[in-house]
């Protein structure tokens, strides 16, 4: 009888898992999208600001 495996054992899906976790959360912090300014407040409208204030609650209120 031959131990002809095709694909990964379990040992080596467990190297490559205890590899590509931290370098998924290293990808997922570096490529965070930048965010454009705030617009400025416009007093006349009823709507909600889209102001520093506001995405800073937002920001906060993010889990």
């Amino acid at each position: 009888m031959t131990d002809d495996t095709k694909g990964t054992n379990r040992r080596g899906f467990l190297k490559l898992a205890g590899t590509a976790a931290p370098a998924a959360i290293v990808a997922a912090t570096t490529a965070a999208p930048q965010s454009a300014a705030a617009s400025p407040v416009d007093l006349a409208s009823s709507t909600m600001q889209d102001t520093d204030h506001t995405r800073a609650y937002f920001d906060s209120a993010r889990f």
